[in-house]
């Protein structure tokens, strides 16, 4: 009267199949590494845009002061005519 049964190597209890490897992780582990490539991916193309963003906001304002210092120089220009012509 012992506390484990005995078996014997005939019996059904005695024959456990043997535990199969899970395959859930791996798969798991493939789907985590690939969304992490995506997102660094995602990180560099949007940071390359954001940069080219403040060089195109950057070069319309450089244009604004180039058009507006254009059209002083031709206020200044047309005055300057104006007084030689009045004398």
């Amino acid at each position: 009267m012992g506390d484990k049964p005995v078996l014997r190597e005939g019996d059904p209890a005695s024959q456990s199949p043997a535990p199969e490897p899970s395959r859930g992780s791996g798969v798991i582990f493939v789907v985590v590494a690939l969304a992490l490539i995506l997102a660094i991916g995602f990180f560099y193309l949007t940071n390359d845009r954001r940069d080219d963003r403040q060089a195109d906001a950057i070069t319309g304002a450089a244009g604004s002061v180039d058009n507006a210092a254009r059209v002083i120089g031709d206020a200044a220009k047309n005055a300057a005519d104006n007084l030689r012509n009045d004398n």
